[in-house]
């Protein structure tokens, strides 16, 4: 298999399916493409003539199938591994937990906008919008619901690492960088997700990126 990535400190989507790579425990070949250069143009080129939504990252090649879609990608690879492996096995949970991820999936359209994921910086903000407000009450609402009725387990949404903490992961990086505040439980769920081995490898790679996105880099 081999999975094309964008830039390690700005994509998030790319975080989630590389982390949905990596829980899979099949080995990938992962090829980083920063995304606005060169590279990244003669690549959309190329894609396109194999997937309708060119440009996108992640994108899974595995023989002949083609997943551009990071939610598509991860339930490729449950498919192929057993679902157990990325969703819970209580069926309350795993309800939940798949709510959860479509929600991330679909939704928070102000906080994606107005906070966009920098791993290398920290930012301190004047305030937020309402809307970008009601995202993150939201959010921390649904993280303390998956910690209070499944969590007993572990320290991540669910118990174990899964599904709904490789796609709230990106979420994480964004509260760190723009210095969100958040109440005990979510501190301590988020410390649990940085210091997991995988977040740990990609934000050193992260660092080492050379690639600069301006319009990423400013605020306000």
């Amino acid at each position: 298999m081999k999975l094309i990535i964008g830039n390690k400190t700005y994509s998030s989507w790319s975080l989630r399916g590389w982390l949905a790579a990596k829980q899979s425990g099949l080995h990938f070949d992962e090829l980083t493409v920063p995304i606005r250069g060169a590279e990244w143009e003669r690549l959309k080129r190329e894609m396109g003539e194999v997937q309708p939504s060119a440009g996108k990252v992640p994108i899974l090649w595995d023989g002949d199938a083609v997943i551009w879609d990071s939610l598509a990608i991860l339930e490729y690879l449950a498919d192929k591994v057993g679902r157990d492996r990325f969703w819970p096995k209580d069926a309350a949970a795993r309800g939940m937990a798949r709510a959860m991820v479509a929600e991330m999936h679909a939704s928070y359209q102000s906080l994606r906008r107005e906070l966009p994921m920098n791993i290398r910086r920290r930012f301190e903000l004047p305030g937020v919008s309402d809307e970008t407000r009601s995202d993150i009450v939201r959010i921390l609402q649904l993280w303390a619901e998956a910690r209070a009725r499944h969590g007993s387990a572990g320290p991540y949404l669910f118990g174990t690492f899964g599904a709904a903490d490789i796609f709230y992961a990106p979420v994480v990086t964004r509260f760190v960088t723009y210095g969100i505040a958040v109440p005990g439980f979510a501190q301590s769920y988020m410390e649990a997700v940085l210091e997991h081995g995988w977040m740990r490898e990609w934000t050193a790679a992260a660092e080492e990126e050379e690639w600069v996105i301006e319009q990423f880099e400013q605020i306000g």
